[in-house]
């Protein structure tokens, strides 16, 4: 119950890419045999996932992961040809967007505005809008927030900032395989994903960055990428990743399987056995189905965790960047819960293929635990 942090690489995505890792394992920008069938195959991936998201295919940069991607947007956007050194993200950001948009601050005289968010962790457009300046060169406001599930009115947000003759980039890391990725990319400049949530491999990823942009690389070196990404290409990577992002579009649309709801059932029959014992955070309906997360106020969120991996439940306490910290969550300090409630947070996070089963017994398991180490236990 831990996929917001990372899923398994799917079985077929694994045995298209072995000969990638194996016999065909060539430079794509070496001249010779093994190096055109790279090539060959980086091309594929490209084509792919361009034609995953509807985009084109010069619009896609194969990148490490969320993480660069997030960074190359943020950076490379406002470095390039910004109009002004103003800047717009949300409160609950990612940390990766948070850290490149205070490192824009601090090196490079940047001003931010950080927009606020409601109870349930999402940015009203008009916050957005009421800080936008003539100068602001940037929004990037998440389509999913990786810890509590909320999706966020992106299409709003980008009209807003278009409006306004500001570029818009969204993380959508986690929206990918539960919202129409596709449907965002319409809306945005720049679109973040990673390979290793929705089925490809880790230290791989993707930026869908439109290609009459002006992008500052981050990594200087041999040109690839046209020029956006240095280094040699991860092949495999690349592969996995878009044939991952394809998949995880296709499962959206033919949408059929009644694993939706799944999340709903869990959130509700842990309240029910719980009460007030357990607080469920983010949106109650604007919200993916594969992320849920409570407070258990009274307990210690890591207690719960380690009382639901004795159960056989793996998960965690919010967003695996920040696995171990003794520092409540940033975002739901954001959503105005109190520092002591903040720190018994627990997420639950699971794949389309998750089973009723297996649910049914999470739900089980969070009772017991909470039960178990709650007061007076």
């Amino acid at each position: 119950m831990d996929a917001a942090a990372t899923a398994p690489t799917r079985q077929d995505i694994l045995q298209t890419v072995w000969p990638l890792l194996t016999n065909d394992f060539g430079n794509p920008s070496s001249r010779h045999e093994l190096g055109t069938s790279a090539a060959r195959a980086l091309v594929f991936a490209r084509t792919t996932a361009a034609g995953a998201l509807g985009v084109r295919e010069n619009d896609v940069v194969f990148t490490s992961g969320g993480t660069e991607s997030n960074n190359l947007a943020l950076k490379g956007l406002a470095l390039a040809a910004p109009r002004g050194r103003h800047l717009v993200i949300s409160a609950v950001e990612h940390s990766s967007v948070r850290a490149a948009a205070g490192y824009l601050r601090e090196h490079h005289g940047f001003e931010l505005s950080v927009v606020g968010v409601d109870a349930h962790g999402r940015v009203d457009p008009e916050d957005v809008r009421a800080v936008l300046r003539p100068d602001t060169t940037l929004v990037s406001v998440m389509a999913v927030n990786n810890e509590v599930g909320t999706v966020q009115p992106v299409a709003q947000i980008a009209a807003a900032a278009r409006g306004a003759g500001a570029l818009v980039h969204t993380d959508a890391v986690q929206a990918a395989g539960w919202i129409d990725v596709a449907a965002l990319a319409e809306d945005v400049d720049a679109l973040t994903v990673s390979g290793h949530k929705i089925g490809g491999m880790k230290g791989a990823g993707l930026l869908m960055v439109r290609a009459r942009l002006p992008l500052a690389e981050q990594l200087s070196g041999g040109g690839q990428e046209r020029g956006r990404r240095s280094g040699t290409e991860n092949v495999a990577g690349a592969v996995a990743t878009a044939l991952a992002l394809k998949h995880a579009v296709a499962a959206v649309r033919d949408d059929d399987d009644g694993r939706a709801g799944y999340g709903a059932y869990l959130r509700d029959a842990v309240v029910r056995a719980l009460g007030e014992r357990a607080v469920p955070t983010g949106h109650p309906d604007d919200r993916v189905p594969g992320i849920v997360s409570f407070c258990f106020p009274g307990t210690s969120g890591e207690a719960v965790l380690l009382e639901l991996e004795r159960r056989g439940v793996q998960c965690s306490s919010g967003s695996a960047c920040h696995a171990g910290s003794d520092e409540p969550s940033p975002v739901l300090l954001a959503m105005g819960y109190a520092p002591d409630v903040a720190l018994t947070s627990v997420r639950l996070s699971f794949t389309r293929e998750v089973k009723e089963a297996e649910v049914t017994q999470t739900a089980r398991a969070i009772v017991a635990a909470v039960r178990a180490v709650g007061p007076g236990q």
